[in-house]
């Protein structure tokens, strides 16, 4: 395995701050295998192709951690953030699989993407209790649910201020979107694959969560476009949220 200069130099650094207290680096997220082999120059969070690419994900796990360590990390952040990287997330030994059963989703999509940079894998016995996932999902959902209805009440009818809140809220229903899906064990990194998926599972036809899904990243739609998409848009939550109520492991 090829590890490309900007993961190296971070793993040194890390290494310089913990010495042999640093027993795991891992990368994890959609980005994972390309930010570990390298094939060409690694780019930054602003690329030299002029787009702005999403930052590398680190977690690192060490034998202790002290505020003299955090102290050491927090002076080396800026020139890692400039080399393309999140803020790495800092796990002493055994912490990770102590928060599995609080970060369900967060962390079973980390268990599902990674890949090991130095040290033994933290993560190969670990699985996520479906019991605590579905819980998460209910969260998740209901929480989707009830401020989409409060950020309806406060456009005051208007439907220019719906297209905003419909635009805005995309990104955080794809995020529903693949909780749902990997509970159902359909982990995967393509979004629309998921929306169809879930489609099926609650029964909704008309393609109301892809249309959804479709607008992550965009900026503006009409009002007329506002007006006809919100209602399958509220279904589809509501929908969302009964199913996650009613699962269970199979």
């Amino acid at each position: 395995m090829v590890i490309s200069d900007a993961v190296q130099t971070l793993e040194h650094e890390l290494r310089a701050i913990f010495g042999s207290r640093l027993q795991s680096l891992a990368v994890y997220g959609q980005r994972a295998h390309a930010a570990s082999h390298a094939h060409g120059e690694h780019r930054g969070a602003h690329g030299s192709h002029g787009h702005e690419d999403p930052p590398t994900r680190t977690l690192a796990v060490v034998e202790s951690l002290t505020a003299d360590d955090l102290r050491g990390c927090a002076g080396r952040v800026e020139a890692w953030h400039d080399a393309g990287f999140a803020t790495p997330l800092l796990f002493a030994a055994h912490e990770f699989e102590q928060s599995l059963d609080a970060f369900p989703l967060e962390f079973g999509a980390i268990l599902a993407d990674h890949t090991v940079v130095s040290g033994a894998d933290p993560f190969a016995s670990l699985v996520v209790d479906p019991a605590d996932m579905r819980r998460a999902c209910e969260v998740q959902a209901r929480s989707h649910l009830l401020h989409l209805r409060e950020g309806f009440l406060e456009t005051r009818g208007r439907s220019d201020a719906l297209a905003v809140l419909i635009v805005r809220s995309a990104a955080a229903f794809a995020g529903l979107v693949s909780s749902i899906a990997r509970l159902e064990g359909h982990a995967t990194d393509d979004v629309a694959a998921a929306a169809r998926q879930v489609e099926r599972l609650i029964d909704l036809p008309g393609g109301a969560v892809s249309q959804m899904i479709t607008l992550v990243g965009v900026h503006d739609i009409t009002s007329a476009d506002a007006d006809r998409l919100f209602p399958s848009y509220l279904e589809a939550v509501q929908k969302l949220v009964q199913y996650v109520d009613g699962w269970s492991a199979r």
